[in-house]
């Protein structure tokens, strides 16, 4: 492994050639002033950084040092920084790691006590992209574009991987931004079709008098603006995959051609004369429910039938357990290397609104949110702020405490005597088996009164065996 990089920030040269020969383990990387500082770090990214406060123009003060301090945070995010300077005020320790330094060691320095330091700074950074890197690594998941531990997303890639090897048709039903392409390409990419073309197209994006000569092409003067022979989606995807996305959104004339093509796997464009035969695998998705647009008649049964030989239904994000964290410490490792940002990760504010958030844009939205905190961020964390999410409010009172569930039940209990013996504290200790002491006891306890009735939960009315319920209205009938 390659040396780490220490870049000491320091106008002293009799200080700079014992810190050199202190550190024989690193590749010592010398400046004297915030410029050289500065164009160092840009040109070689150090590890880590020791540094001294009081630097020219301003050697008898802290106003350059703190400066390199900033500048050195903006230009490295991530980079432990440790600051070293006679200037040993408390004031100045207290700024100095708000800023955004490691550790302060004072002068004149320990060099044992500072190689400690350091050192523990350099193994910090090498845990920190140790954990980027394991995040970034492919999750046990078949698919290569898809990263998840749930396990009702792992089986549905595995069926992906199955149905990869056949061509009948597959329809894909999940919200939008779950991942329908990327199972698409994975039934394409993971299948004897490989080698051949994989086109997509979005029945939703292209205008309608369009979309059929998009899907089957035209010849030359078939209509106005019509100056040469074009090739269709479809008769482009010959040997490979036809990935219809938003198939709901399919015109019903369309739907009669694309339904014949299916039947008889041929296409004939736009004006001419010739049937074109083609083999495609077609893969289908949609957000739309369209078993009900068939019942309705908005989407052809038969077209149905035959889009749904196999039909894959993708669970939103929300409902795939803790793959919302786990997709956004990959994002976020993806993203930190991909803008050459060090980034610790994420800060715990983070972490809590990212589980509480519902995501009704899926894995489409936590990727743009990422990317966006990624880019964006001045800290070496992600936060929530920086998310554009509101962290959760923490729980007054720990709920899996047994003396406070306990303490409640026994409130509740109480609470609903009272109501039943209209306050009456003779009535109520026959109810809850106690003796009359003892309930003042647990009224001073409760902090409850006599006279404290709160009204009892209501208790519905049993249900004739031959009535229905209604699990909506909760009506009977």
């Amino acid at each position: 492994m390659s040396r780490p990089k220490l870049l000491i920030v320091e106008d002293d040269a009799g200080l700079c050639a014992q810190y050199r020969w202190a550190f024989p383990d690193c590749r010592v990387l010398l400046a004297s002033d915030r410029k050289q500082a500065e164009q160092v770090a840009r040109a070689e990214q150090p590890t880590a950084a020791l540094l001294d406060l009081g630097l020219p123009p301003d050697a008898e003060g802290v106003t350059e040092g703190f400066a390199t301090l900033a500048a050195l945070t903006k230009l490295c995010p991530g980079m432990p920084i440790v600051v070293a300077s006679g200037q040993g005020q408390r004031e100045n320790t207290l700024r100095a790691i708000s800023l955004g330094a490691y550790d302060f060691c004072e002068k004149p320095v320990d060099l044992a006590v500072l190689r400690t330091i350091v050192d523990r700074a350099l193994r910090l950074r090498a845990l920190e992209e140790e954990n980027l890197r394991l995040a970034a690594m492919p999750r046990p998941s078949p698919i290569r574009d898809i990263v998840t531990a749930d396990e009702a997303m792992l089986r549905i890639c595995h069926t992906v991987e199955r149905l990869s090897q056949v061509t009948v048709p597959v329809l894909l039903l999940g919200e939008s931004g779950t991942g329908k392409e990327a199972l698409a390409r994975a039934l394409h990419d993971m299948g004897p079709r490989a080698r051949k073309p994989f086109v997509a197209i979005n029945c939703a994006a292209i205008p309608e008098p369009l979309l059929e000569s998009e899907l089957f092409g035209h010849e030359r003067g078939a209509f106005t603006g019509a100056v040469k022979q074009v090739v269709g989606k479809i008769e482009a995807a010959n040997g490979g995959t036809l990935f219809l996305d938003e198939i709901g959104d399919l015109p019903p004339g369309l739907q009669a051609k694309l339904l014949r093509f299916l039947q008889e796997q041929v296409i004939e464009r736009i004006g001419g004369r010739s049937l074109i035969r083609v083999d495609v695998r077609v893969v289908s998705a949609t957000n739309q429910p369209l078993e009900e647009q068939a019942e309705a008649g908005r989407f052809r049964a038969d077209l149905l039938y035959r889009l749904n030989s196999l039909t894959i239904r993708i669970p939103p994000l929300r409902e795939r357990g803790e793959d919302s964290l786990l997709l956004a410490r990959w994002f976020l490792a993806r993203y930190a290397r991909e803008f050459g940002r060090r980034l610790r990760g994420l800060d715990a504010s983070a972490a809590e609104a990212i589980s509480a958030y519902r995501w009704p844009g899926n894995v489409r939205e936590l990727g743009n949110r990422v990317r966006r905190a990624a880019l964006m961020t001045e800290g070496q964390t992600i936060s929530a702020t920086d998310l554009e999410l509101t962290a959760p409010d923490a729980p007054a009172e720990n709920d899996l405490d047994l003396r406070a569930a306990r303490l409640r039940a026994e409130r509740s209990t109480i609470e609903r005597a009272l109501a039943r013996s209209n306050g009456s504290l003779a009535a109520a200790a026959r109810l809850l088996g106690v003796s009359r002491p003892t309930i003042y006891g647990l009224l001073e306890t409760h902090r409850l009164s006599p006279n404290h009735n709160p009204p009892e939960p209501a208790v519905a009315a049993p249900v004739a065996a031959d009535q229905a319920v209604d699990p909506v209205s909760g009506k009977t009938s």
